[in-house]
């Protein structure tokens, strides 16, 4: 799996750097999309731009199990796990100081997509607002 991963990490940054490949945003689309409180716009529609997409039609079957395998590995491994300790530190401070202020900042790939730090803290039971950019916290 890991010499297929990096096969495939390869074959796709040579395609960008030959043109026949492109990213379908660009960094004023994640600008935009993050300033709107609106990260789960279509440009996501990978479910989170953070996890490697080896997953392609040109694939023989037996690579596209293994891309699917490699897939969900990074999905749960990469993302899901990492937000769910993240929104549980967060969880903690926040238990262990009531009475204090925090700022939280993280990057704009732990609110894509299914599992972010907002959909633990949710489910912990806390109300998380989005303060558009511009607007007085």
């Amino acid at each position: 799996q890991v010499i297929f991963a990096l096969n495939q990490t390869l074959l796709q940054q040579e395609s960008l750097r030959a043109g026949s490949f492109q990213i379908p945003y660009t960094t004023e689309d994640l600008i935009k999309h993050y300033n709107c409180g609106d990260l789960n716009s279509i440009i996501f529609n990978h479910d989170t731009s953070q996890v490697p997409n080896f997953i392609n039609a040109t694939l023989p079957p037996h690579e596209r199990v293994t891309a699917q395998e490699i897939d969900s590995y990074f999905r749960q491994e990469l993302i899901y796990k990492r937000n769910e300790r993240m929104g549980r530190r967060v969880k903690d401070l926040l238990d262990e100081y009531p009475h204090k202020s925090f700022f939280f900042a993280f990057g704009a790939g732990h609110f894509m997509g299914n599992n972010t730090v907002i959909d633990v803290l949710r489910r912990e039971g806390y109300e998380v607002e989005h303060t558009p950019a511009g607007q007085a916290i």
